[in-house]
């Protein structure tokens, strides 16, 4: 016998459908979060810094994330200087707080499946932890 359990009532526990593929990109996720936490929205050039991306990198994100509706940029000019504007379209406030419910699915099982391997770790003796 390999050791191995059958899914049964678990199948898909660990699928985590709710992972938002449109956000769950490091780069957007950032975006996503600087958005989230600025109500009123951030220029372009706040949101570069804060995530540490390029003008070319941002401009690549913010267009994946405008076009699935998650993002509003609005373009325009302060005195005579282009300003871009951008925030969480009410479709995006509620897709990020939705994937971040999953996020918090994903940290539970991993933080109860460590727990699950120490306790089995001090009930056989072993001196340290390690995965498996």
């Amino acid at each position: 016998m390999s050791g191995k359990k059958t899914p049964g009532a678990n199948a898909g526990r660990h699928a985590y459908e709710g992972l938002d593929r449109a956000i769950h990109e490091k780069a957007r996720l950032g975006i996503m979060t600087c958005l989230l936490t600025h109500k009123d929205g951030l220029t372009f050039n706040d949101i570069k810094e804060l995530c540490a991306l390029t003008d070319g990198n941002l401009s690549r994100h913010l267009k994946v994330l405008e076009d699935e509706k998650l993002v509003e940029v609005e373009k325009g000019y302060e005195g005579k200087k282009p300003k871009t504007l951008c925030r969480l379209s009410k479709e995006g406030r509620k897709r990020f707080l939705e994937y971040l419910e999953e996020l918090e699915k994903v940290v539970k099982d991993a933080s109860v499946e460590k727990v699950l391997r120490e306790e089995s770790s001090k009930k056989r003796g072993d001196s340290a932890w390690s995965p498996a």
